[in-house]
C-alpha cells in the first residue's frame, strides 16, 4: 500500500457477459440489471484489509486509507462515469467485534458497463507501463465450468434454537430494553472442490435482475437492500423492512401484498428503518426527502415494504464515509442501536461475519453504491482459489427477520426460510 497507483480507463465496445471475464473460483463482481463492473484476469489485487481488534471504526479507517490511495493516484479517465477510474471493491463485517475481516479491494484489470457504454480500466503500481493502444486486446474470456450443487444444513442456530431466540427477544422488548432486533439464523455446507463460483452469480442475477448481485472475497449474494448510493453529489437509499413472502396464485398474491400493506407490525418495523436512516443522514445532506408511505417492492420469491430516500450531499462525504454514517441501519440490527447489537451478541450463537454488513464499491471522486449483504452466503475465503476436485468448499448461508413486540416465533421462522430460498434454490 506505500506505493502509489496509475489507472487508466478506456472506452470499449459493451461486454455482453461480464462474468466471463471474472476468475472462475474468485469472481470480484457487482451486477444489476445486466449492467455493472466485474474483476478480470488473475494479476495479483491491492487489498486494504482492516482487521478485527482495532482502535477506530473500521468503515473510518477504511474511508481515510481510500482517500490516501486516491489522492496519490494518478487517474487517467476521459470517461469520467460512476465506477471508471480508479475503483475498490469492499466487504465489512456487520459488527465492529468481528472476528472477521473488512476488506477492500482494488483489482488490476476491471471491466465495466453501464447503460450501453463499456469500459476497461488498468490499474498498476507507479512506474508500471500500462497499454497505450486496443487496451482491451489481452481480455480473456473463460468459459464457465461445468454446473456443480451444493449442500446445504442446519447451522449454529436450529430453528428451534432460532424461536427461543425470538422468545428471549420478545421478553427483552417487553421489559423495555429494546423496541426491534433483528435476529439471523445460519444454514451451513459444502460446494464440490473446484466448482466454477460465477454459475452461482450468474444464476442470482439472472433470477433476481433487480437486486445487486454481488462477488467479494467470497461473499456471494444478491441482496434487494441499497444501503447507500453516492453519484455527483447525490445520495439515494433504499429501506426495506416489512416482509411477506409471494402468493402461490395473483388472488394470493393480492391477498398476501394488502395484508403487509395494512399490517400494524409491519409498518412499525419499517418506520423504525426509515427514521433511523434519516438521522443518520442528515448531518452530510441538504434537501433530504423520503416518500411519505412505503410502496410494495415485489421480487420472485417474496413482497418488501420499502421507502426511497434521497438529498443532496452538503460536506463532500464519500460513499464510503456514509456507509460508515448510515451502518448499521435499524432495518439489519434493530433500535435502540447499541441495545439491539448487544441483544444480537447475546441471542445469535454465531459470528455474522460480513452477514447483513456493508458490500459495494467506491470510487476515486467518492461515488460508489453499496447494499447490505443479505440473501448471501459466505465461501471458505482461504480456499477459493486453490481448492481442487474431490474437496470441498465450505459455505455458510444467513437469513434473518425484524422482531417487534407483535412478532409471533413461528412466523419469523417461515420468514427466514422465504428468504433462504434465492440461495438454496441457485446453490441446488
Amino acid at each position: 500500500m506505500s506505493r502509489s497507483l496509475v489507472v487508466q480507463t478506456r472506452e470499449i465496445d459493451p461486454v455482453e457477459d461480464l462474468l466471463a471475464y471474472a476468475h472462475p473460483s474468485a469472481p470480484l463482481a457487482w451486477l444489476r440489471r445486466g449492467d455493472g463492473i466485474v474483476a478480470a484476469g488473475d494479476a495479483m489485487p491491492t487489498f486494504i484489509r482492516i482487521p478485527a481488534g482495532t482502535a477506530s471504526m473500521r468503515s473510518a479507517m477504511m474511508a481515510d486509507a481510500w482517500r490516501d490511495l486516491a489522492a496519490a493516484a494518478e487517474i487517467d479517465d476521459p470517461m469520467s462515469l460512476p465506477g471508471t477510474g480508479l475503483v475498490g471493491f469492499g466487504a465489512l463485517t456487520f459488527d465492529e467485534d468481528s472476528a472477521s475481516e473488512s476488506v477492500l479491494i482494488v483489482p488490476s484489470v476491471i471491466l465495466g458497463k453501464r447503460k450501453g457504454r463499456g469500459w476497461i480500466t488498468r490499474i498498476a503500481p507507479a512506474g508500471d507501463d500500462l497499454p497505450q493502444d486496443r487496451p482491451d486486446a489481452t481480455l480473456e474470456r473463460r468459459p464457465y465450468g461445468p454446473h456443480w450443487a451444493g449442500t446445504l444444513g442446519p447451522g449454529q442456530q436450529t430453528p428451534n434454537g432460532y424461536q427461543a431466540s425470538i422468545r428471549a427477544a420478545l421478553g427483552l422488548i417487553g421489559a423495555g430494553e429494546i423496541s426491534k432486533v433483528v435476529l439471523a439464523r445460519d444454514l451451513a455446507g459444502t460446494v464440490p472442490g473446484g466448482s466454477d463460483l460465477r454459475r452461482l452469480v450468474r444464476e442470482l442475477s439472472a433470477g433476481y435482475p433487480d437486486t445487486w448481485t454481488f462477488a467479494v472475497d467470497g461473499l456471494i449474494g444478491a441482496s434487494p437492500e441499497t444501503l447507500v448510493t453516492v453519484q455527483g453529489g447525490t445520495v439515494t437509499a433504499r429501506v426495506l423492512a416489512g416482509t411477506i413472502g409471494r402468493g402461490a396464485d395473483a388472488d394470493e398474491d393480492n391477498a398476501v401484498s394488502a395484508s403487509l400493506s395494512s399490517s400494524v407490525k409491519d409498518i412499525d418495523e419499517h418506520e423504525y428503518a426509515v427514521q433511523s436512516v434519516l438521522v443518520s443522514l442528515r448531518p452530510h445532506t441538504r434537501a433530504l426527502a423520503s416518500s411519505e408511505q412505503p410502496f410494495l417492492l415485489k421480487l420472485p420469491n417474496l413482497f418488501h415494504l420499502a421507502t426511497d430516500v434521497e438529498g443532496e450531499l452538503s460536506d463532500g462525504a464519500s460513499a464510503l464515509d456514509l456507509v460508515g454514517a448510515l451502518h448499521p441501519t435499524a432495518a439489519v440490527a434493530g433500535t435502540p442501536t447499541k441495545a439491539a447489537i448487544a441483544a444480537i451478541r447475546e441471542l445469535e450463537p454465531f459470528d455474522r461475519g460480513r452477514y447483513a454488513g456493508p458490500v459495494g464499491w467506491v470510487d476515486g471522486n467518492g461515488n460508489g453504491e453499496w447494499a447490505i449483504a443479505l440473501r448471501c452466503a459466505q465461501f471458505e475465503v482461504g480456499s477459493l482459489r486453490g481448492t481442487d476436485e474431490g474437496e470441498t468448499l465450505g459455505v455458510t448461508a444467513y437469513a434473518g427477520a425484524g422482531i417487534v413486540a407483535a412478532s409471533d416465533p413461528e412466523t419469523e421462522l417461515l420468514e427466514t426460510r422465504v428468504k433462504f430460498r434465492p440461495l438454496v434454490d441457485a446453490l441446488a
